[in-house]
Parts: structure tokens; C-alpha cells; sequence
């Protein structure tokens, strides 16, 4: 079974900085939206925000659920790589 790859503290830093970074660039988003007074309008920051999370999602679990490939090493070799 292939043995679970554990984050470098490289890789939970720069994780962190893409949540501060999300937080601070999300709540300026939020801070433009302008609902007109209280009436409706589109809520533009909301796509941003889903795709932003979304991807943030992604990063957390390439950072913690990452397992080797053996097979790696032998498509390298096959690949002429080494």
C-alpha cells in the first residue's frame, strides 16, 4: 500500500499565505459589493468567493492527503528521464 506523504512545513506556509491572503482579498470583495441602497442586486462577489474556496479546498488536500506513486520512479525511467 502506498505510504502517505507528510506536508514539509514549506508546504503549510504557503498554504497558510493562500488563506490570508483568500480572507483578506474576499472581505474587500464583499466590501465593494454595493446592493444599491437595499435593493436587489447581483451578487458578483459570491462567484469569486465559490471558486476562490473551491480551489483553496485543492490545495488542502494536495498538501494533506498526498500518497507516493511507485510507479513514478519506473515512468521516469521509461521516459528516458533518468
Amino acid at each position: 500500500m502506498s505510504q502517505k506523504i507528510k506536508p514539509v512545513g514549506k508546504q503549510k506556509s504557503m498554504l497558510g499565505l493562500h488563506c490570508v491572503v483568500f480572507l483578506i482579498v474576499t472581505a474587500l470583495c464583499w466590501m465593494m459589493y454595493d446592493p444599491h441602497n437595499g435593493h436587489w442586486a447581483y451578487p458578483w462577489p459570491a462567484w469569486t468567493t465559490a471558486a476562490w474556496a473551491l480551489l483553496l479546498l485543492g490545495h488542502f488536500c494536495v498538501v494533506f492527503t498526498s500518497y507516493e506513486d511507485k510507479g513514478y520512479d519506473i515512468y521516469r525511467h521509461q521516459q528516458g528521464k533518468e
